[in-house]
């Protein structure tokens, strides 16, 4: 598949965005320094994605997402946050 429907993009997006404020509430006190470099990278990739998309590059927005939960993900396996959703993060 070489494009990504508006709907996935959406459904993605949303995903992300759900497991951004439960980041947000879930910071380790001890990791605050860390949780803020990671959560700022994912704020400016969920910018970038909103701005692809805004030019119906659907495919560069989707890559946005993607890199966007990764650092949440990686957040979440550094255990800089406290969650425990294994659908929204990689625990």
């Amino acid at each position: 598949m070489k494009t990504i429907s508006k709907s996935k993009l959406n459904k993605y997006y949303n995903l992300t965005f759900t497991a951004l404020q439960i980041a947000r509430k879930s910071v380790v006190k001890e990791k605050e320094k860390n949780a803020k470099e990671i959560l700022k990278m994912v704020e400016c990739y969920l910018s970038d994605a909103k701005h692809f998309q805004e030019k119906n590059d659907f495919v560069n927005a989707f890559g946005c997402i993607n890199y966007a939960h990764g650092w949440l993900d990686a957040g979440a396996r550094l255990k800089v946050f406290n969650v425990k959703d294994n659908r929204l993060f990689s625990v």
